[in-house]
């Protein structure tokens, strides 16, 4: 029996001085790897700001989280930004629990996310 492909769906759009991240599906220590490699050779762009939608993310796992910190940390060393955009209660918590809602903006639209 072949194991399940990772479940994780990723499409950028490049607008201006702005990269928005469509994300779907799960972000787990299964698709975190492949996740962290599209970061990179996003951030190999040089954008000035990424708006992660992740509308479409049911589950994020610590893996996951340490993920989208590493972006958010190497997007700040640059002078860039990274803002979150509509979580599901579920990944929300999540990132309440942690305390990193006072790390990262989080908005519930992009069109939000244009203007912080």
């Amino acid at each position: 029996m072949k194991p399940q492909e990772p479940n994780l769906q990723l499409r950028t759009q490049r607008e201006a001085d702005v990269t928005i991240v469509e994300l779907a599906g799960e972000i787990d220590l299964r698709t975190a790897p492949r996740l962290r490699d599209a970061f990179i050779k996003l951030l190999d762009e040089r954008p000035e700001r990424i708006i992660l939608a992740l509308a479409d993310v049911s589950y994020v796992d610590s893996s996951g989280v340490g993920t989208i910190v590493e972006l958010k940390r190497r997007m700040a060393r640059s002078g860039g930004d990274v803002i979150l955009v509509g979580l599901r209660p579920r990944v929300r918590s999540l990132f309440e629990i942690t305390r990193l809602d006072n790390f990262f903006t989080i908005v519930n639209t992009i069109d939000e996310a244009r203007q912080a």
